[in-house]
């Protein structure tokens, strides 16, 4: 099983590559960001609980996270693998998703980081509202979830290079030269 963490701040592009890489290699994409907006657009208790979280730019609690992840993970017993994007985004995140993938009998096979600066993200993320109106993509709930990636999330990074998984590749410049430098990487495995 191919089980992939696509890593990068708000705007890297982990959306557009794991959309490619879905379809080379028929994975599943579990997408937290895309979880949540399901259970806010279907008002679900969870999403109500969530909306206003997401609201105000902070993260949704790991309890949540974690059994909403679990759930999506065992709608598709017979994956030949996944793709993570936006999780984990705390150590402690990280080895839950360790010890629930451990359980299944599989584990994260590589951890790639998108890298972008912060310039670059803003101006993508201006664009992608102007497209789609996300409500997380406000100028003031952006710089909130930058800081938040830069302070919390980037110290994932670590935890995954002392296991020998990750993997970096920047996240400027043509898509298709983005999407070959992830594949790459991940025919190694």
């Amino acid at each position: 099983m191919l089980n992939l963490v696509i890593f990068g701040p708000p705007g890297a592009g982990k959306g557009t590559q794991s959309a490619k890489l879905i379809e080379k290699y028929q994975l599943i994409h579990i997408s937290t960001g895309d979880i949540f907006r399901a259970h806010i657009k279907g008002q679900t208790p969870l999403g109500q609980q969530v909306s206003q979280i997401i609201a105000e730019g902070n993260l949704v609690p790991d309890s949540i996270t974690i059994a909403m992840l679990e759930e999506e993970v065992k709608k598709n017993p017979d994956a030949k693998g996944f793709i993570f994007d936006g999780f984990p985004r705390t150590v402690a995140q990280a080895e839950a998703l360790d010890a629930f993938l451990e359980g299944i009998n599989t584990s994260i096979s590589v951890v790639i980081a998108l890298d972008v600066n912060e310039e670059e993200l803003k101006a993508r993320i201006a664009k992608r509202k102007e497209i789609s109106g996300r409500s997380d993509d406000d100028a003031d709930k952006l710089v909130k979830r930058i800081d938040e990636y830069f302070t919390k999330t980037v110290h994932v990074l670590p935890y995954y290079e002392a296991q020998g998984k990750l993997s970096k590749v920047d996240g400027i410049g043509e898509i298709d030269t983005i999407f070959k430098s992830l594949t790459d990487i991940i025919d190694n495995y």
